[in-house]
């Protein structure tokens, strides 16, 4: 039942065969899920170690290259322009402001650079030209760019790749049938497309989902089943938990409802998603700050190997670089070389 390929043979691990595939039904992965704790996170580490180094953990850095003001409805987010949330607005960053971020970013370890827009979707304007501008000169760094703009067309997807870029990031978020409760101004299909043009494109995929906004875990397993039938699955998926923004409707909903995700219910989501998806590095991104080091290496045991470092993801509150340092230094981890993601395509 596990998605790996074989080693060497009829290789097995928790009695399980290994085998490459694509057809994952919901009932098999709640298996997975469901499984006893201890035996999950144990499987989960050994298939891990099968594609990965686990003592390297991807340092990565997140800057908000325009910030506010964006018209969509996304319930959990504090840039929507309907939303009340004190968000400081402001219009695109000046290249150099961006290649000098990148370059410090670089000199703190971060082997990935994402720059984040809060676009609905790119425009062919001057400033999608400095966006691939920027592109251009940050990936001359040698680092990773990632970009995550909103929807795109084709030959922007193209004009990124050919700027340089290495990944876009565009999250499904959550199951489809749950989406319609979070979203109302973009499809679930859009999102589909907008990832189908980016894999055309030739760039990695970086797509994942927020856990804590009342959805189900069957949701959060549909949502899984999504990716892992996917021809080619994400090269790199997000697991963030909700950070709830007062003057969101999901901040507000948290003051009256429960919904905070226990480190169980998140160990278990990213041993599963290690299961099902071997060969996807895994970022543990937004929700970190309340979280602590045991929490992490429960966490890099169960398979994530990546985190976002730096005080803030876009808008909301992140561990700094001191403590990420110091968490790496306890736990024995290193920083991970830049373009070390394996090939869905090998």
């Amino acid at each position: 039942m596990l998605a790996c390929e074989t080693l060497g043979g009829d290789e097995r691990v928790g009695g399980m065969k290994l085998s490459c595939r694509t057809d994952w039904n919901l009932d098999e992965i709640r298996a997975i899920y469901d499984r006893p704790l201890l035996e999950l996170v144990y499987d989960a580490a050994t298939v891990h170690r099968k594609y990965f180094d686990a003592r390297k953990v991807q340092v990565s850095e997140l800057l908000s290259i325009k910030t506010g003001g964006c018209p969509e409805d996304c319930s959990y987010c504090p840039q929507a322009a309907r939303y009340h949330t004190g968000v400081k607005r402001h219009g695109l960053l000046d290249v150099e402001k961006v290649y000098d971020f990148a370059v410090a970013a670089k000199k703190r370890g971060a082997s990935r650079v994402c720059l984040g827009a809060a676009w609905r979707e790119i425009r062919d304007n001057s400033d999608f030209d400095n966006v691939c501008e920027m592109v251009r000169k940050v990936s001359d760094l040698g680092v990773e760019v990632c970009c995550t703009l909103g929807m795109l067309q084709q030959n922007q997807a193209d004009r990124l790749k050919e700027a340089g870029l290495y990944a876009y990031n565009h999250n499904l978020d959550t199951s489809r049938e749950y989406y319609s409760q979070v979203i109302g101004t973009r499809g679930y299909d859009d999102r589909l497309a907008t990832l189908r043009r980016v894999r055309k494109a030739k760039l990695t995929v970086c797509s994942g989902g927020i856990l804590g906004m009342g959805e189900s875990i069957s949701d959060r397993l549909e949502m899984l089943r999504t990716y892992a039938t996917m021809e080619t699955p994400p090269d790199s998926l997000p697991i963030n938990t909700l950070v709830p923004v007062e003057g969101t409707p999901l901040g507000e909903k948290q003051k009256q409802e429960e919904t905070k995700v226990s480190i169980w219910d998140l160990v278990r989501m990213i041993a599963t998603t290690r299961l099902v998806l071997p060969k996807t590095v895994i970022r543990l991104s937004a929700g970190r700050l309340e979280r602590g080091v045991t929490d992490h290496a429960l966490c890099f045991m169960a398979g994530a190997n990546s985190i976002f470092t730096g005080e803030k993801l876009l808008t909301t509150p992140n561990p700094g670089e001191a403590s990420d340092q110091e968490m790496f230094a306890l736990l024995g981890l290193e920083p991970k070389e830049p373009f070390q993601e394996l090939s869905h395509h090998a």
